[in-house]
């Protein structure tokens, strides 16, 4: 446990939580999530591998010429699910109002579609996110509910989200990479 303690003096914000095998909440299972903030205060993140039936045409069309019509509504988290948390990768930081890896993060709330459209290249929209509490998120941590890992780009923008939970702990090795080929119902193995 102290391993955790020293490690949780650092700010996780840019990094990857991946849900344990043992974290049953429906919200977060096998949940991958990039964390935007992280404070004494608390955290806020995005679930980056849970894409919706719905499209940015279909939910959020003040966005479609940032993003396109036909791209996916990502679930974000269970705190606020009608909200809108828009996420990219910007080429002119101009619009940025918190960059958490490289050049991806979030617009400022006041950012203008036309500007977003010329600002970024990839991009991506959930709804809702993830947050927890003052000292929250640590304690989930030291109880084995998440692993934390070095996110990459192409993990926030992965064209194959289902594939995501197993990918990053293959990358991440050692007996990771074997909890990564786990069934999602371990009686079926």
């Amino acid at each position: 446990m102290a391993l955790a303690s020293s490690f949780m003096d650092e700010s996780l914000a840019g990094q990857l939580l991946l849900a344990s095998p043992s974290l049953r909440d429906p919200n977060f299972e096998r949940s991958v999530v990039l964390i935007g903030v992280h404070s004494p205060d608390g955290a806020m993140g995005v679930v980056l591998n849970r894409p919706s039936e719905l499209t940015v045409a279909d939910a959020a069309p003040a966005l479609v010429q940032a993003i396109g019509d036909a791209e996916r509504i990502y679930v974000g988290g269970p705190v606020q699910p009608s909200s809108i948390v828009f996420l990219a990768e910007f080429l002119d930081p101009t619009p940025a109002g918190l960059l958490v890896l490289g050049r991806i993060g979030f617009p400022t709330p006041d950012a203008d579609i036309d500007e977003l459209s010329r600002a970024t290249g990839r991009a991506r929209v959930f709804a809702g996110f993830a947050g927890w509490g003052e000292g929250q998120l640590e304690a989930e941590i030291d109880g084995g509910d998440w692993i934390a890992q070095a996110a990459l780009p192409d993990d926030v923008f992965t064209d194959t989200p289902e594939r995501l939970w197993s990918d990053v702990l293959t990358r991440k090795g050692g007996s990771y990479a074997l909890v990564a080929r786990m069934p999602a119902d371990p009686s079926l193995n």
